[in-house]
């Protein structure tokens, strides 16, 4: 019914950036929460970034003031631009969306595939 789709991840020297996008479609009444999570190696999965219609972004500790969410409601997408990237941002990325599709009274979360950002020295 939804699904969620990622780009943009790759392989970028420390201090570079990278863009990552996610767009969500099918069968959407509404979204609700859009974000961004990742997980390394032999780690949890944790979250990065997420940003709510008409409100502030939330960021992990760890990416403040260096990555920058944003969100296109119009065209269900939602982006991470990755700026100053350090070696321990190595992960895959995953993208989550909140959706309520237009067959249900609930909303449910829908993960991507997720792509892989590799920092190398």
């Amino acid at each position: 019914q939804v699904q969620v789709v990622e780009s943009g991840g790759g392989l970028v020297q420390a201090g570079g950036s990278l863009r990552l996008s996610c767009t969500a479609s099918g069968s959407i009444f509404a979204i609700n929460v859009m974000g961004w999570y990742r997980q390394a190696p032999g780690k949890q999965r944790e979250l990065v970034a997420t940003i709510i219609s008409g409100r502030s972004a939330n960021y992990a500790d760890s990416v403040k003031g260096r990555f920058t969410i944003s969100r296109d409601n119009a065209e269900n997408t939602v982006n991470l631009q990755m700026n100053s990237l350090k070696l321990e941002d190595t992960a895959v990325y995953y993208c989550n969306v909140e959706a309520r599709p237009t067959t249900s009274s609930y909303f449910f979360s829908y993960w991507g595939q997720g792509t892989q950002v590799t920092v190398s020295s």
